[in-house]
């Protein structure tokens, strides 16, 4: 930085001084230069947070006066209130602030350290997913041996809760599904004098994809959510810590009710997603392509198979596991602080959306080497 002084002051010779003038408040005085500080620098008080410079006194400063005042108040003060400076020294200790606080600001961090310690902790969480699993396993077992340590009345409750409850939402976007299914198809099969392959598409697109699929994601969203929120809760009063000190294995006590419930919800909602579905596809069958619900109904019932069915309702048996897992898997993890809950949330949800997703990949790889 080129040094930048005020002119002289022909009546002035004194030594740099800083001075205290009350809480805060500090009074500098004299030539703040190269000529003078050079000599010597003069005493600089330390301890006291600087609020206002009052360089009512100042008779001359440059750039290394500028920086001794910058390096005195430390590199992460606040800058003081500078009163009755001349301008151009105002704009120095300004470019002094500024070039220190660039100096001081935390060097960005390098990609691949960031992607190794992503990698290392995303490595770390599949560990303890694993152990979890385990964990859950060995709980089953031990109810399997005690079946009256089950609470079915949480079971029916998760059912209740994870199914019923679930109906309206999965019913309207199965059948808005199946309206934009046929539609979609009806304007391409229309042109091929095609018409009735549209029961085919809607048949098997909802039945062994898209119903078990949306159903999944919409219970991953409400439910697993949910249970990540519930146990997330409950670690933070510390309710989970009150289980174990009661002997009472909070697996057992708070997961497992969820798993059978969904277990048993899942497959039974992606039945009436089918259903829903397939009356939508029905609904715009008939609008667009003039076929009547007795021709679609008598040409579902002839060319589908019941594999269809069985094939998709089998994914969410799998899915709703994934989506238990997940969601208390989560939960269980959640710290005591304010953020954590709603963290542990959120990462319940699109891991578990995402793992549906990859799982139902998979099976439709399965499914087409078996040729099912």
């Amino acid at each position: 930085m080129t040094a930048r002084v005020l002119p002289p002051d022909p009546g002035a010779d004194e030594a740099p001084t800083l001075t205290a003038a009350g809480h805060g408040h500090w009074r500098v005085a004299g030539r703040w230069t190269f000529a003078h500080l050079r000599h010597g620098l003069p005493v600089l008080p330390a301890g006291t947070p600087a609020a206002v410079l009052d360089g009512s006194g100042l008779a001359a400063v440059d750039s290394v006066g500028a920086w001794v005042l910058r390096s005195w108040l430390g590199p992460g003060a606040a800058t003081p209130e500078l009163r009755q400076w001349p301008a151009s020294a105002r704009t120095l200790m300004e470019r002094a602030h500024d070039s220190v606080a660039a100096a001081t600001a935390p060097a960005p961090d390098p990609l691949l350290p960031r992607l190794g310690r992503s990698s290392q902790a995303a490595a770390q969480q599949a560990r303890d997913l694993l152990l979890f699993m385990g964990q859950l396993a060995m709980a089953a077992v031990g109810a399997l041996r005690h079946p009256r340590q089950l609470r079915w009345r949480s079971t029916l409750r998760e059912i209740e809760i994870g199914g019923l409850d679930a109906l309206p939402i999965i019913g309207l976007t199965a059948f808005l599904l199946g309206v934009v299914v046929a539609y979609q198809g009806a304007d391409q099969l229309r042109h091929y004098g095609a018409n009735f392959f549209v029961v085919e598409l809607v048949g098997y697109a909802m039945l062994r994809e898209f119903a078990p699929l949306i159903s999944a994601i919409i219970v991953a969203g409400r439910s697993g959510s949910a249970y990540a929120a519930q146990i997330g809760t409950m670690v933070v009063g510390e309710e989970v810590d009150a289980l174990r000190t009661l002997g009472v294995d909070p697996l057992q006590r708070l997961v497992l009710p969820k798993v059978l419930g969904l277990v048993v919800a899942l497959p039974l909602l992606t039945v009436f997603a089918d259903l829903c579905g397939v009356l939508g596809g029905m609904v715009m069958a008939r609008t667009q392509l003039d076929i009547g619900f007795d021709e679609f109904l008598r040409r579902f019932s002839h060319v589908m198979q019941g594999s269809a069915l069985l094939l998709g309702v089998g994914k969410t048996v799998v899915f709703a596991f994934i989506i238990v897992i997940v969601g208390c898997f989560q939960g269980f993890r959640t710290h005591p602080d304010a953020d954590s809950v709603g963290r542990q949330t959120t990462l319940s949800v699109v891991q578990a959306s995402f793992l549906v997703i990859v799982v139902d990949a998979l099976f439709s790889i399965v499914f087409n080497r078996l040729d099912l």
